[in-house]
């Protein structure tokens, strides 16, 4: 899948909700169903600055594929279902796709507005730090 087709996924599961507390449900159980990141991938080098919760972030690059893979884990519930929502977009897809990428869900869904300032800021520096890994494993390339 492409990352505007996943992106449209998940704008469409976010549209069968009016109410924003089930829309903030929805981004707890996605962030519990996440696999929990290894303990080895828990350090101060993948901990991503900007975030008001603790949040690790794992980047892995697939040299047979040509893929980068994600993975990460947070201390907050939300934070947690959101970084899952940025993994299922972004993880598995080139350096040079994640770069060119319009992450137009976050707006469509109402993430931006919905979220705390802190929380938006937290939101920004994980995506920065995602395009950061692309943009390091484009130029290893």
């Amino acid at each position: 899948m492409t990352i505007n087709e996943i992106q449209d996924e998940i704008i469409e599961e976010f549209s069968g909700f009016d109410d924003w507390m089930d829309k903030y449900q929805l981004l707890i159980d996605l962030g519990n169903e996440q696999e929990p990141l290894e303990e080895k991938y828990k350090t101060e080098q993948n901990l991503i600055d900007g975030c008001q919760s603790r949040v690790w972030l794992q980047a892995d690059y697939d040299d047979a594929e040509g893929v980068i893979r994600f993975s990460a884990e947070s201390d907050a519930l939300i934070v947690k279902g959101i970084v899952a929502l940025l993994i299922r977009v972004l993880s598995g897809h080139t350096p040079k796709e994640i770069l060119d990428a319009d992450l137009y869900f976050i707006e469509k869904i109402g993430l931006k507005e919905h979220l705390s300032p802190t929380r938006s800021n937290g939101l920004l520096a994980m995506v920065k730090q995602m395009r950061l890994y692309a943009l390091v494993f484009s130029e290893k390339r």
